[in-house]
């Protein structure tokens, strides 16, 4: 089989390492069945041919693709344009393509929705989430629950839903939390790799990244460790199998 591309957005070494290992476990993947790259880390590659792979895995990362460009460092720059480079690629072909987190912004930028952080920002922690009328058709949705907890924590959201995209779940807070573009082109909101030990992780790395104030760390882990989160890891688990 063609491997799947998987582009980390994540510039701290040990947040990156502890996603792409979960990604890996929750997709049911092995390393040799994936091409990893940091795009924090120069050179990227310049002749990427998408039907190299069988699909494509944005992982998340502290950047938010609405804010000024004079508040961005030149990292987040490159990564966020490296991403954005590759969308009109993905998009016309209808590749396949998941993108979590940040990669819902990447997607609703690229399509000329709005992305910004007037409404639907959601604290560090897990959501209650439901499947729309069109999730509960939809393939990678399928056999999942009508309601259940993912793990989400983002400044910026979609305010609304891009022209060719169907609504397939919702939260109470963000109701953007998973789209699709055409056919074959996802995108969620929460974290489908992530489970209350990598959420662990993430709080500690990032608990002075304006997310949350640093003396609730210890509060938010226990508060995610309490959580029941496995379906959003059957997601990209079916993406996988979708797509191999």
């Amino acid at each position: 089989m063609k491997p799947f591309l998987i582009l980390q957005l994540r510039p701290e070494t040990q947040a990156s390492d502890d996603e792409y290992e979960a990604i890996l476990e929750k997709g049911g993947l092995e390393r040799s069945e994936t091409v990893r790259i940091r795009l924090d880390l120069p050179p990227i590659p310049g002749d990427l041919n998408l039907q190299d792979h069988a699909g494509v895995i944005v992982g998340g990362g502290p950047g938010c693709v609405s804010d000024a460009e004079i508040k961005k460092s030149e990292t987040e720059k490159r990564i966020e344009d490296a991403v954005l480079n590759l969308m009109p690629a993905i998009t016309g072909a209808d590749f396949p393509y998941l993108g979590c987190c940040y990669g819902i912004g990447i997607l609703a930028h690229h399509l000329g929705g709005k992305v910004n952080k007037e409404r639907f920002g959601e604290e560090v922690g897990a959501v209650e989430c439901q499947l729309t009328e069109d999730g509960r058709s939809d393939p990678l949705l399928k056999g999942s629950p009508e309601k259940f907890m993912a793990f989400v924590g983002h400044k910026e959201a979609v305010q609304e839903l891009p022209v060719g995209c169907s609504h397939l779940l919702a939260s109470g807070p963000c109701p953007y939390q998973m789209i699709r573009y055409k056919t074959n082109v996802y995108a969620t909101q929460f974290h489908p790799e992530a489970d209350s030990k990598v959420f662990e992780t993430r709080v500690k790395i990032y608990k002075d990244k304006g997310y949350f104030p640093p003396s609730d760390a210890d509060r938010i882990i226990e508060f995610c460790h309490q959580q029941d989160v496995r379906i959003p890891g059957q997601i990209l688990k079916n993406f996988v199998d979708a797509y191999r």
